[in-house]
């Protein structure tokens, strides 16, 4: 089911991808893509694409420095990340078979040396472009809270839960995380 629904949006959004590639390509000297290597389904690496939204700083790729970062975002950056399309090349990582549409997002080898045995949990599905803990506060929720958002998801997901997830991370992206926070209990297997 992902392959044809990642091959449909891919084939649907091509404009919208061709047009940000070449903005992107104009305006920011460098690579297209933003790649960073991932953990994916039982402890697999991958690299993850993005399209980048930052200006190149051969220095700033070693290290991770939060204010830095921001600093490098260029205007057109922001706007890609508001709306979610940078994002959208991890559609390549769905059809490779890298990522699911919807799971538990992937993480840096950093984060997974620190799990514990319940942590890793969440590798035990694909790692997907949006899951149960983006569509419930997301960046309002604390490290431990989106862990268990996805540990949820890992016992709990189905065909009807992937839906409902993807309807909500559409109406997040076209009206704000914002109006989404942290939903008060679990959500049910459909």
């Amino acid at each position: 089911m992902d392959i044809i629904v990642s091959s449909f949006c891919l084939f649907i959004l091509s404009p919208l991808l061709l047009i940000t590639g070449l903005i992107i390509k104009v305006t920011m000297p460098g690579p297209l893509f933003f790649r960073q290597r991932r953990v994916g389904m039982h402890e697999r690496l991958f690299d993850i694409l993005k399209f980048r939204s930052m200006k190149v700083d051969r220095s700033a790729e070693e290290r991770f420095d939060f204010d830095k970062d921001e600093e490098r975002i260029t205007a057109f950056g922001r706007l890609i990340r508001r709306l979610k399309i940078d994002e959208l090349p991890q559609l390549l990582n769905v059809l490779k078979g890298d990522m699911s549409l919807v799971g538990p997002r992937p993480t840096i080898e950093q984060q997974v040396a620190e799990y514990d045995a319940h942590q890793r949990r969440r590798l035990d599905v694909k790692p997907g472009m949006t899951g149960l803990a983006q569509v419930n506060g997301n960046t309002y929720l604390s490290w431990e809270e989106r862990i268990e958002y996805d540990i949820q998801y890992v016992d709990t997901h189905s065909a009807k839960l992937d839906l409902m997830i993807i309807l909500k991370t559409v109406l997040i992206v076209l009206f704000g995380e914002g109006n989404f926070k942290k939903t008060a209990g679990k959500v049910s297997k459909g």
